[in-house]
């Protein structure tokens, strides 16, 4: 009969364990998986549940009602993101320590919601904070997550309404699991430390990208032996080195570096003569010979506007800036100017054979390498005077 056939289904439904429920939630998004606790063994088989991969992002108030719901729910959610709570609202998360005593004034009446309940996310494994996340001070909670594999952080302190998180590199021993570090802070003043702190994660670090850190110091040397270690990004930290230390043995697994200009032959490397100019092209040249498959993204040095060789050119075509220059296997290095007219090339290797595989892609870069040379005959800029006489030409 009907009401057979709906006592047979209920059985059925009734006859599953609570771990059978967490493997059939571990398949639906986390809102599905709320909409579906019908009953107490559902409800304990979503709090076991590996919750899929997904952005949960808390962008409102809406939203941190429900993280805070999901925190005894759903413990085993595994991406969150921390946003903006809502443009001109007068909500924020609750102040950490050591608040900026100014903005904790000025926002001392607002609704301040606790962001503390983050922590009943044990199993986290990617954690994103941005700059409209309404945090004020120190949360040493944040940076406690066992198995958290991605940490990215977009900093600054422009608004009354923007992050304001303070921190240093040292509190990412809480993150053993670590595999991608991403961190901007716009002011460059919020993260501290030196980056020898993260040799606590020498084993599981892939990626690592710090820019806009001012704060942040030490010898990127310090990272030499992470085997996993494939992106290098320290633009704009107070980071020193110098890239002539670099042996084979050194990176061996890196694909993508950017130093800052505090280390010799960093990107925006300033040399105080022109004759400086070879050992710091042919120190950068040496890496990538050593790793062919190296992006090093948009190198360049520059003559120091303190040389005695630098000269003003309100029209910047003076050539005192040098870049690699890469022809299919070929590499060398040149002069260039802002506006991209450059001086002859100098090679670093010799021509290749015409029987290469490579041949044909060195002769159709190197033609649109030649289409840039304006400064013909020159290897190095030119004087102040001789380049007032080319500018009649122009």
């Amino acid at each position: 009969t009907d009401d057979g056939g709906g006592d047979n289904s209920t059985s059925a439904i009734d006859r599953l364990g609570t771990d059978m429920f967490a493997h059939i939630f571990g398949f639906l998004p986390s809102k599905d998986i709320m909409r579906a606790r019908l009953n107490n063994k559902m409800r304990l088989a979503a709090t076991i549940t590996i919750v899929p991969v997904a952005d949960f992002c808390v962008d409102s108030e809406v939203k941190y009602n429900g993280m805070a719901a999901m925190a005894s729910a759903l413990p085993n959610l595994q991406h969150i993101s921390l946003r903006s709570l809502g443009w001109n609202r007068n909500i924020k998360y609750i102040d950490g320590e050591d608040p900026d005593e100014q903005r904790a004034a000025r926002t001392v009446n607002w609704t301040a919601f606790d962001i503390g309940i983050i922590s009943s996310f044990r199993r986290l494994r990617s954690l994103e904070i941005d700059e409209g996340a309404p945090l004020n001070g120190r949360y040493n909670f944040l940076f406690n997550f066992p198995l958290l594999k991605i940490l990215r952080i977009e900093g600054s302190s422009f608004d009354s309404k923007l992050i304001n998180l303070k921190w240093d590199l040292g509190m990412l021993s809480g993150v053993p699991m670590l595999e991608v570090f991403s961190c901007s802070d716009k002011l460059g003043d919020c993260l501290t430390g030196n980056i020898n702190s993260l040799r606590v994660l020498k084993g599981t670090l892939e990626e690592v990208e710090i820019y806009d850190c001012h704060e942040i110091q030490g010898n990127f040397m310090d990272l030499a032996d992470f085997p996993r270690l494939k992106e290098l990004h320290l633009e704009d930290t107070a980071v020193t080195g110098d890239i002539r230390e670099i042996g084979e043995k050194d990176f061996l697994a890196l694909e993508y570096l950017v130093l800052p200009d505090g280390v010799y032959g960093g990107k925006d490397y300033e040399f105080q003569n022109i004759s400086d100019a070879a050992d710091v092209a042919k120190a950068v040249y040496s890496i990538k010979k050593q790793r062919p498959s190296l992006l090093l993204e948009d190198w360049y040095g520059r003559l120091s506007s303190h040389s005695p060789d630098w000269y003003y050119d309100g029209f910047e075509r003076a050539p005192l800036h040098i870049c690699l220059v890469e022809a299919g296997s070929r590499l060398g290095y040149q002069w260039e100017s802002v506006n991209n007219q450059s001086c002859e090339v100098i090679w670093l290797d010799p021509e290749p054979e015409r029987e290469s595989s490579d041949y044909e892609e060195y002769i159709e870069q190197l033609d649109h390498i030649e289409k840039r040379v304006y400064f013909r005959g020159f290897f190095e800029p030119p004087l102040e005077e001789e380049l007032n006489h080319m500018s009649f030409y122009i």
